[in-house]
């Protein structure tokens, strides 16, 4: 795909994993692409449940693969569907679903042209999920060869954050029921 003088039209590329992070970044990618007069490329990395690894052994996962894919697609399109409803992101688009065991790399392979937008959510992680899953933004941020753009966390976050509490067990507890049932006066 290209221009009328021969260079490689523009394109936004943006990270979507459907996390509240991910969605406000392809809203920002879409005005991004918009402002650019480029075209938007939602990726959505995916990859067997239990890594590429336990999908190598098990003979069965080869015969899950068609519908794991099938539930990335859903995924991306429900992503697609929140940030944009109905009406789309009023740019060309051309979304994809890659199998990956990486999204930071797949979404580098992906942006790979010098003249591309490399757009990547850049949410809150906990200590435990820094050490056990590698950042996404900060490999790309470290790899690519277009520009990057780290969207820092929706302040919907912390409001959803703040409405989510842990009890003594650790578990999540939605508080938001127990808000509105309030005492009434003289009881």
């Amino acid at each position: 795909m290209s221009d009328t003088d021969g260079r490689a039209a523009a394109r936004v590329v943006v990270g979507v994993s459907g996390s509240l992070g991910s969605l406000t970044a392809l809203g920002r990618a879409a005005a991004e692409a918009r402002r650019r007069d480029a075209s938007l490329w939602p990726v959505l990395a995916w990859e067997p449940p239990g890594g590429e690894l336990a999908a190598r052994r098990s003979p069965a996962a080869a015969l899950m693969v068609g519908q794991w894919q099938h539930l990335a697609r859903e995924r991306l399109l429900t992503a697609l569907g929140d940030v944009f409803g109905d009406a789309g992101p009023d740019v060309p688009m051309r979304a994809l679903v890659v199998r990956a065991a990486a999204p930071g790399r797949a979404l580098v392979e992906t942006a790979d042209r010098e003249a591309d937008l490399l757009v990547v959510g850049a949410g809150r992680r906990s200590l435990l999920h820094r050490t056990l899953a590698p950042s996404v933004s900060r490999y790309c941020l470290a790899h690519a060869t277009c520009p990057v753009l780290a969207v820092p966390p929706s302040p919907l976050e912390s409001q959803l954050t703040a409405v989510h509490r842990r009890n003594a067990w650790r578990l999540r507890l939605d508080v938001r029921d127990l808000l509105k049932e309030t005492v009434p006066p003289g009881a």
